[in-house]
């Protein structure tokens, strides 16, 4: 027969609040006393709920700068006790009360390591505290239940306002799951941060939180997404997300990232590929430059900016038909008029994340590599030529090169006043690669006179700054390394165009 459980008293310790408010409200109005540590015991003693701290419960504050808070037998006794009467006398015995339901979300190791090289700070993330409460609870799941992420609160606050802060063995069963994969994977990333410098061989990644898809790349393949996807996103509507949605949002994603701290910047992709892509004063203005870019690849893309969608620019995004749209902000009244638009997904994106590794599986196992985060700026520039770019091209130069790191290569990306004009990617040859840019600026009435080139890998012949500088283009940014990186110099020094090189390659395959 299934137990269920009814929730008397809680243990709340978690690093991200969003979301937790209304759990809270819930815990009041069903009479559970709440215990808590540090700052989630602030965020519920300022909603004005009932709270008692995790120092009054064992007498002992907490310590060496917050690396033990609840690591105590009256916390983990609590916990781990079995409803049984032996270890019912043992808390009697110990004044140690029952906690029926434990809530921790664990400090963000992996995206301070991706944000940081700072090992203190990173170090300083490993969650000792709340790694061990979500291991204690989860094993002890047939009396307790534990929500061990950001990701089950919405779980648990549906559960307490339908059963009315009853849970059901299954539920504590499936929150237990969600605990161990959630520990699992913590931990890999942590190991795997302390092999990065190491010789060990051992590979292993875990992901939870399983979506299963309609389908993959196409109809007879199987699909799935492993991962938190609400830890990025809030999807404000639209369909489900398909296999190939998900790989587009994150090439969107990735791109994105590269001009978040930029002023308004829009991008338009296509099969990862960025079609259109345009920085300027407000988003309106960047939506209708990077369509301009390639308004008919535009069709059935994906859209993302850095900016705020107001009711104008989702009045025009409105006339198009589009698969994705991501923004961090939408007005009001431009999320109702997107959301009438019943199978365009729109999603609302928290963090431009980026996973410090990257993983490829092929023939009989994975390749992993770290993402390629680097990005020149103006100070990386090595100008080579006689001429130097004006200050405009090397701001168009930066654009450009941000640009060509996302397209797959061989890629040449063409900009022009903070606009992608022109690009040609997945081409067997550069050449290629600059014929195609050209002819897409061409085709859709673009001025080449005092454009810019950006190349992923170095030429190695002078062909295309020649094609360039018949084409007017003024200025090159490229990574340099061929043994005749002479013979493109010399031509641009004919022509009076200047070139940078930066020393660093960006092949995507």
């Amino acid at each position: 027969m299934e137990k269920n459980i009814k929730i008397k008293s809680a243990l709340i310790s978690v690093f991200s609040k969003d979301g937790l408010e209304p759990i809270v409200r819930l815990l009041q109005k069903n009479n559970v006393k709440i215990f808590s540590t540090g700052g989630t015991y602030t965020f519920i003693d300022n909603l004005g709920v009932d709270v008692e701290k995790v120092e009054d419960l064992t007498s002992y504050p907490s310590i060496l700068g917050g690396r033990v808070k609840t690591l105590h037998p009256k916390v983990f006794g609590g916990i781990l006790a079995k409803r049984e009467q032996d270890h019912i006398d043992q808390l009697n015995t110990y004044d140690i009360p029952e906690i029926d339901l434990v809530i921790v979300d664990l400090y963000p190791f992996e995206k301070t390591v991706a944000e940081t090289d700072d090992e203190t700070a990173i170090i300083e993330k490993i969650d000792i505290g709340g790694i061990s409460l979500i291991r204690a609870a989860a094993k002890n799941y047939k009396d307790v239940a534990v929500v061990p992420s950001i990701g089950q609160y919405q779980y648990l606050e549906d559960l307490l306002a339908v059963q009315s802060g009853k849970i059901s063995l299954k539920q504590r069963k499936y929150l237990a799951t969600k605990a161990f994969q959630i520990s699992s994977k913590y931990d890999s990333a942590i190991a795997a941060y302390f092999q990065s410098d190491s010789d060990e061989s051992e590979f292993e990644v875990k992901y939870s939180d399983k979506t299963s898809l309609r389908y993959g790349e196409n109809p007879h393949q199987n699909g799935a997404f492993y991962g938190p996807f609400q830890d990025v996103f809030n999807q404000l509507g639209g369909k489900e997300l398909s296999y190939n949605n998900l790989v587009d949002i994150d090439a969107a994603v990735q791109i994105m990232a590269e001009f978040k701290d930029y002023p308004v910047t829009f991008a338009v992709l296509k099969h990862t590929n960025a079609c259109g892509l345009a920085t300027e004063s407000t988003t309106l203005k960047a939506w209708e430059k990077a369509l301009a870019g390639d308004p008919i690849s535009a069709f059935g893309g994906i859209l993302i900016t850095n900016g705020t969608i107001d009711i104008d620019t989702a009045k025009e995004i409105n006339k198009l038909f589009y698969e994705v749209l991501i923004a961090p902000d939408f007005e009001d009244e431009a999320r109702k008029l997107l959301l009438s638009k019943k199978k365009r997904i729109v999603l609302e994106i928290k963090d431009f994340y980026r996973s410090p590794k990257s993983f490829k599986s092929l023939l009989n196992g994975v390749l992993v590599q770290d993402t390629d985060m680097k990005i020149e700026s103006k100070d990386d520039f090595n100008v080579v030529t006689k001429v130097s770019p004006s200050d405009s091209e090397k701001n168009d130069l930066v654009f450009a090169n941000k640009c060509v790191k996302h397209l797959k290569s061989n890629t040449i990306a063409l900009v022009k006043n903070g606009q992608l004009i022109g690009m040609g990617c997945g081409q067997t040859s550069r050449v290629d690669a600059l014929k195609q840019a050209i002819t897409k600026a061409k085709a859709f009435d673009f001025d080449l006179n005092g454009a810019v080139m950006a190349s992923d890998a170095f030429f190695p012949f002078s062909d295309c700054v020649e094609i360039a500088s018949e084409a007017g283009i003024t200025s090159v940014v490229q990574p340099g390394g061929s043994i005749r990186d002479k013979d493109s110099i010399s031509f641009c020094d004919e022509k009076g165009m200047s070139m940078v090189i930066t020393g660093t390659r960006h092949f995507k395959h």
